[in-house]
């Protein structure tokens, strides 16, 4: 590059930026005013409550109930796993993962 040349894009980039400079303050002075042709600024409030939440259930007088021991547990069965066992992969199954790679694999866990 020629120092002409040189001169003439270092001459370019400096329009180029006093051109952004002077947009982003006019912007600023721009919603500056706005903000204060408006007047006094205004903030969201909440309300109170109407009625205090009920601490007692409804229909009960004296609160719920203490738990027991030895309550009751639930009848469902626990979910079984997303892999099928070794017979249902035998008669046709296919697998939920496909395996893993051998470098992935570790050793079993002894208890």
């Amino acid at each position: 590059m020629t120092p002409d040349e040189k001169r003439r894009t270092n001459r370019i980039d400096f329009i180029l930026s006093a051109i952004l400079i002077a947009g982003g303050l006019t912007l600023s002075g721009i919603s500056l005013m706005q903000l204060a042709s408006h007047g006094q600024i205004q903030f969201a409030q909440t309300t109170q409550p109407s009625e205090p939440s009920p601490s007692v259930p409804a229909g009960k007088s004296d609160g719920p109930a203490e738990p027991m021991p030895g309550g009751t547990r639930p009848t469902t069965p626990a979910p079984e796993p997303a892999r099928p066992d070794a017979d249902a992969q035998k008669s046709g199954a296919k697998p939920a993962l496909p395996p893993a790679p051998a470098e992935k694999m570790g050793e079993p866990i002894k208890n």
